[in-house]
């Protein structure tokens, strides 16, 4: 059987294949660098296709986008013996349409390039607040949330090369005659097969872009900790009957102190948009809402009052909520110290824990009362921030920044937090590159689970892609 490097090295041309040992890397998280066998860099999707079909029989692929999932293990796969599959050469925006509101995007196109196609436009990118250096496909097929949605709700087809070299489309994909963009098509839907998923390498995908709004503006309401719980009820009664535009999100002292905003009470950020008569009424509703509660301190308005040049939470999240990553690393600095080109090898440590809880004030409570437990048993203090996904589930980022020589106990800490928030029924809905083993404690149904790996194994029965987080 021939060397899949020789072969490849002749395919793919000079300096896209690289044998181990390869050079040294860190990452963000501080996870166990993993062995790798070697490392392809296909500048197109033939080039994946030839990468597959020659690596079949051989180390298994572990395929990555630019490699920025920090926090969850940024490039690393999950166990040792793969070859890294960087599809980060692959950056190509195929087709804008934003008349009819979708993009085809490869593996390496960032939310900067592709927001910033959309300056002008009658359309918006649903961003993230991370680094506008992000992969946009990347983080939709890791289900990542955005500031409108999460990301796996704009996914309207995606592009995935199969075990056998096979190039398939799922769900809806443009062709000489327009379509609606309509992810389910007919009969059973494999879209989200691909999702958290090493059934094939996804090498595209479509996605679709909300209109941009006539007028649009952030309410930012501080709180005290002694009002969480009953603050959180009125935020999600307000989320529950339509006032609330996008992802609400609110920020916990800690996270506000980590992501460079002004340091305080709890601060949530209630995003307004539609016509300019419509947002004056909302906003008014809103306000003379809060008031009635007498739950809330200070309120402002960024239409009003704009951020101070020193708050990096308020610039980047009221940019982002308006389809703009262009001042999101600000943020990052303050997290992490550094640029996203930097942040893997000399950023302070940074990791990630991303369970789900019920949208209610006694479940936020006692989440945040959790990471006090983990603060008195560790000594490392988290940080939480609450995005909400709708009026009945909150995506609970817990943040934990440590200085890097201090990594066994962060991770002791990231440790705890699954087993603290598994007992409280909070499960994560991603997990990072030590934490695979909880797809199995995670799953709700074990029969599901099995149906799902009888799947892996007819349709990579040779184990060309490696297992990954999810398997």
């Amino acid at each position: 059987m021939p060397d899949p490097f020789t072969r490849l090295e002749t395919l793919l041309g000079p300096g896209r294949v690289h044998r181990a040992p390869l050079e040294p890397r860190a990452n963000v998280g501080m996870f166990r660098t993993r062995d790798l066998a070697g490392l392809i860099r296909p500048g197109d999707v033939d080039g994946v296709r030839a990468t597959v079909r020659a690596f079949a029989g051989h180390h298994p692929l572990h395929a990555v986008s630019t490699g920025r999932n920090w926090g969850l293990g940024s490039r690393e796969p999950a166990a040792d013996g793969a070859v890294l599959l960087d599809l980060s050469g692959l950056d190509r925006v195929r087709a804008l349409d934003t008349a009819a509101g979708w993009a085809v995007i490869e593996p390496g196109v960032t939310q900067l390039r592709l927001a910033g196609l959309l300056t002008g436009t009658g359309r918006v990118l649903n961003v993230t607040a991370s680094s506008g250096h992000t992969s946009v496909l990347g983080n939709a097929v890791d289900r990542g949330v955005g500031l409108r949605r999460q990301r796996t709700a704009d996914l309207a087809g995606l592009e995935a090369v199969l075990a056998d070299g096979t190039l398939a489309r799922f769900g809806w994909w443009p062709g000489e005659r327009p379509t609606v963009p309509y992810p389910h098509g007919l009969g059973p839907s494999p879209l989200h097969l691909f999702t958290q998923s090493s059934l094939g390498v996804v090498t595209a995908a479509a996605i679709t872009l909300a209109p941009r709004p006539e007028a649009q503006r952030v309410l930012r309401i501080a709180f005290a900790r002694g009002d969480l719980a009953k603050a959180v009820d009125e935020l999600r009664r307000w989320t529950a009957q339509g006032l609330v535009s996008g992802v609400l999100k609110i920020y916990d002292t800690v996270s506000t102190r980590s992501y460079g905003g002004r340091q305080g009470d709890y601060l949530a950020l209630v995003c307004v948009e539609g016509t300019s008569r419509a947002v004056e009424a909302l906003t008014g509703v809103l306000l003379a809402e809060a008031a009635d509660s007498g739950l809330f301190g200070a309120i402002t308005r960024s239409d009003t009052d704009p951020a101070a040049p020193d708050d990096a939470v308020l610039r980047v999240v009221e940019a982002a909520y308006a389809g703009d990553p262009s001042r999101n690393e600000e943020m990052l600095r303050s997290a992490v110290g550094q640029p996203a080109d930097r942040v893997d090898s000399d950023g302070g440590g940074w990791l990630f824990f991303l369970p789900l809880i019920p949208f209610t004030g006694h479940d936020v409570a006692a989440a945040q009362d959790l990471l006090d437990v983990i603060h008195t048993r560790t000594g490392v203090r988290a940080g939480c921030t609450v995005n909400a996904l709708d009026a009945d589930v909150v995506d609970f980022v817990v943040s934990i920044r440590f200085p890097r020589e201090e990594a066994a106990a962060a991770h002791a800490a990231l440790d705890l937090a699954h087993e603290l928030f598994d007992g409280a029924g909070y499960r994560p809905y991603r997990l990072d590159a030590d934490h695979a083993a909880w797809i199995d404690r995670a799953a709700p149904d074990p029969a599901a689970l099995a149906f799902v790996r009888g799947l892996k194994r007819f349709a990579d029965p040779a184990g060309v892609f490696a297992p990954g987080r999810y398997a």
